[in-house]
């Protein structure tokens, strides 16, 4: 069986799949846990990201049309 990334969560008893996957009797796993993510960790990258997006598509930038792209 091919390796696979699964998202999963624990239930305060037990891991949970978030989705269905068919799993064999005795598959081997392996289990990493994830620190948890605050908003207080998305806010500063997600203001960020919003600032550059702005200056990207702010008002004043040109509207492109496909016939703007060229191929190199």
């Amino acid at each position: 069986m091919p390796s696979i990334t699964l998202q999963a969560h624990f239930d305060g008893q037990s891991i949970v799949l978030d989705e269905p996957f068919e799993l064999p009797d005795n598959a081997r796993l392996l289990v990493t846990v994830v620190a948890p993510t605050t908003d207080f960790d998305r806010d500063p990258w997600a203001s960020l990201a919003g600032t550059g997006l702005a200056g990207a598509y702010g008002d004043d930038e040109p509207e492109y049309t496909p016939a703007d792209v060229r191929r190199l």
